[in-house]
């Protein structure tokens, strides 16, 4: 355990915004639009009160998939996975193309929920 003395400094570092590119994870962005889209699946079927069993028959899949996700465990999941999913629970998914930043060469993919 570390105990701060009176007067000690903290070292902080700000966040980017993106725990895995803060991490130094490989495809950061990619990681972080495959969390958020599994927050809206979990937020969707909390808000419906469906467990985890009603959730998997509606959606097709086995409990233990609908388990995983729920805990962020999403190794097995891709982008075009959770979007399905999020269809099948009657939400919408879009998709926008849009020019970058100015000063920006290589584009984001961002998730913005609603």
């Amino acid at each position: 355990m570390t105990v701060k003395r009176k007067g000690e400094k903290i070292l902080v570092e700000e966040s980017s915004g993106n725990v895995f590119a803060d991490l130094g994870l490989p495809n950061a962005e990619e990681r972080l639009a495959k969390a958020d889209l599994a927050i809206a699946i979990a937020r969707e079927i909390e808000s419906r009160g469906l467990t985890q069993a009603e959730a998997a028959d509606l959606l097709g899949v086995a409990q233990p998939d609908i388990s995983n996700l729920m805990r962020g465990r999403l190794s097995g999941y891709s982008i075009e996975r959770l979007t399905r999913l999020l269809n099948a629970l009657g939400r919408d998914v879009e998709i926008r193309i849009h020019p970058t930043r100015a000063g920006e060469q290589r584009g984001h993919l961002r998730v913005a929920g609603g």
